[in-house]
């Protein structure tokens, strides 16, 4: 019995004993929690019911010359309604005043919104929607209604805030005013001018506001307050001008659905100053529409064809091999360079020529005869001179994705004997649009080439912070001498009959250029896959240039046509004319007071030539409203227009005499 007692005693004392060492672990654990893990603890439990959430900045807007929008930030916001926090007093006088509000803004019934918070309160509902895609200044009315002006937690106001990006141009330029995006690992796809700008004007900086997680697991704003207000990015205002671009995307596109072509791209650009008012990029969709599918005039590098015969030329003037009265024989359109044939797009060639004629008729024998013979023995003093005037490299322009041209040196990869007699007229060598177009606008410049220009300023509320000069490539890419003699013959293509642009001539306008055509995707076993890339590339007007221009239409339909004077060659003759009307250059009338009594005739050359073309007030009937505006300011008459598209009737008498009349009203259809 006193065993038993004693084994009694011992496991009551083991209990005891256990039940101690707990209490005492307990007392540590507390002691472990409160003093020395407590305030990790306290920040767990505050995460999970109290976050920071970050504020995306409001993006800077982008704005063309004049300062019309071409992209802009516009904050959008989604309202709900927590029914949970409100009190009773509160609701019952504000439920009232805050339904007629909401009424009157969003031009409801008051009993609707009645209804709806009250079914909401009634099922505790804390997340109600209330509206979508709200502006700032509904947000900000909203903030001052009734019950919502107590705020989240009082008023039962919630607000999620997003930026949406608006184009008011639509898809127009879409490519190259482009966008900012961020994926869900963070990546960044850059396109266009606002992805270019992104990083050093248009991103701002990121906000922070604490918000506070519901019991439906829905996070909501703690106060009105952000922890930190973000920072909106920086305006830029670029050099696009808005007038040039809609010229240029209608005449492309007009041009590509007249010729099925696969894609096109136009761009202008301003001669002294390198600023691009103009780029197009539009390719062809499955159903047979245009849109700005990708930005070709930067991205794509392909073989130039004709056009890339200026730039051979250049260097054999410098080398001073040839001179423009050098005469050249055409071996009868077809001149055999070991085991392949060059040949001229004239059945029999143009026999002996100067090399001036070969420029114009644009003869591939002819240049092939020219680079082959004389620097055969030598190939790389072509290749050096081709690289000192810059054709290797990219011209490090903002936009992301510019394409690399190719210029192969002997030796390289895929040189052979071949080579430069197929250098000389396009082949075997790749540039961009914008590539070409900037060392035709460095002829245009008298020699110096400048980088093409896309931003002018960046702005904070309308201060100008930054401003963006022309930069200079290359003072000189070559001589004044060889410069004088290639633009003569730049004239010449346009203006002698026998030039592949004669067609383009027009006795009121002058322009100077190169047609191109190239062939692509060509297969010796399967013809019907051969292709021809168009192109024009030039100035106007041809003395003192203020603008230079590019067209490159791909793939058009063959039965159509596709030499570069029938298919490029208009678009820049028709942009051309329009943006020299539209000029307020050359729009311009001096008074003679003025200027001493004197006309200036810069001013005033396109003004004498539209009353020397028309004797009488024009018949503009069917014409759209730009080209008729453009063909009676330019005779000194005022215009005035009524309603969109195309002229459907004009106030003054066809065939009156201009003299004494001052103003002709228009009304478009």
């Amino acid at each position: 019995m006193a065993i038993s007692e004693k084994n009694i005693m011992n496991r009551l004392y083991l209990v005891a004993g256990g039940l101690l060492f707990f209490a005492i672990a307990v007392v540590v654990k507390l002691v472990d929690i409160q003093m020395v893990k407590g305030e990790a603890y306290k920040a767990k439990a505050v995460q999970k019911t109290e976050q920071m959430f970050t504020i995306e900045p409001n993006r800077g807007n982008i704005y063309a010359d004049d300062g019309s929008l071409l992209a802009a930030s516009v904050a959008k916001y989604e309202i709900r309604f927590d029914a949970n926090t409100v009190k009773p007093k509160v609701w019952e006088e504000n439920i009232g005043p805050l339904c007629d509000s909401l009424g009157k803004l969003f031009l409801k019934p008051s009993s609707h919104y009645r209804q709806m918070l009250r079914k909401a309160r009634a099922n505790k509902n804390g997340y109600k929607l209330i509206a979508r895609n709200v502006s700032y200044l509904d947000y900000a009315r909203m903030r001052k209604f009734p019950m919502f002006r107590l705020g989240p937690n009082k008023g039962g106001f919630i607000e999620k805030h997003k930026v949406v990006r608006e184009y008011p141009l639509g898809k127009m330029a879409a490519r190259s005013i482009g966008y900012e995006r961020i994926d869900e690992k963070g990546y960044y796809t850059r396109v266009g001018l606002d992805g270019a700008f992104g990083a050093p004007f248009l991103r701002g900086q990121e906000g922070k506001r604490l918000k506070q997680k519901s019991a439906g697991s829905q996070w909501k704003p703690v106060g009105f307050d952000n922890i930190v207000e973000p920072k909106d990015g920086q305006d830029i205002v670029t050099t696009i001008n808005t007038n040039i671009q809609d010229i240029a995307h209608h005449a492309l596109l007009g041009q590509l659905e007249k010729y099925k072509a696969d894609h096109g791209c136009v761009v202008v650009m301003e001669t002294k100053t390198g600023e691009i008012k103009a780029i197009s990029n539009l390719g062809r969709t499955e159903e047979g529409t245009y849109y700005e599918k990708l930005n070709y005039a930067v991205g794509e590098s392909h073989e130039p064809g004709s056009t890339f015969k200026l730039m051979s030329l250049v260097a054999a003037l410098e080398d001073k091999v040839v001179d423009t009265s050098t005469v050249v024989d055409t071996e009868k359109g077809k001149w055999r360079v070991y085991d392949r044939t060059v040949k001229d797009s004239k059945w029999g060639g143009y026999g002996k020529i100067s090399v001036s004629e070969a420029f114009a008729v644009s003869s591939n024998t002819a240049f092939a005869k020219i680079i082959h013979e004389n620097y055969k023995e030598h190939p790389e003093k072509f290749v050096n001179r081709l690289m000192n005037m810059g054709l290797h490299q990219d011209l490090e322009l903002p936009i992301v994705g510019e394409g690399q041209p190719i210029l192969r040196y002997p030796g390289d990869k895929g040189w052979s004997g071949i080579s430069l007699a197929w250098m000389s007229h396009g082949y075997e060598v790749a540039m961009t649009p914008i590539q070409t177009l900037a060392f035709y606008n460095a002829i245009a410049n008298d020699g110096e080439m400048v980088r093409p220009r896309f931003l002018k300023e960046a702005r904070v509320g309308g201060k100008v912070i930054e401003r963006f000069e022309k930069e200079v490539v290359n003072p000189s890419i070559c001589s004044r001498e060889t410069v004088k003699k290639t633009q003569q013959l730049l004239k010449d293509v346009v203006e002698k009959d026998f030039g592949t642009g004669s067609g383009l001539y027009s006795k009121n306008f002058s322009m100077a250029g190169k047609t191109g055509t190239c062939q692509k995707n060509y297969v010796a076993q399967d013809p019907d896959k051969l292709a021809y890339i168009s192109s024009f590339v030039g100035y106007f007007p041809a003395d003192n240039p203020k603008y230079s221009c590019i067209v490159v239409i791909h793939e058009p339909d063959k039965s159509v046509g596709y030499y570069g004077a029938d298919v490029s060659g208009p678009v820049f003759k028709s942009m051309a004319q329009k943006i020299y009307s539209n000029s307020p250059v050359v729009d311009k009338v001096v008074p003679k007071s003025s200027i001493g009594g004197e006309l200036d005739e810069k001013y005033n050359t396109f003004y004498a030539k539209a009353r020397e073309e028309y004797q009488g007030i024009p018949n503009v009937k069917g014409m759209s409203g730009m080209d008729a505006i453009s063909i009676l300011e330019n005779m000194g008459i005022q215009v005035e227009v009524r309603g969109n598209g195309k002229v459907k009737k004009q106030s003054i008498e066809i065939g009156k005499e201009i003299k004494g009349v001052k103003k002709v009203v228009l009304e478009l259809s």
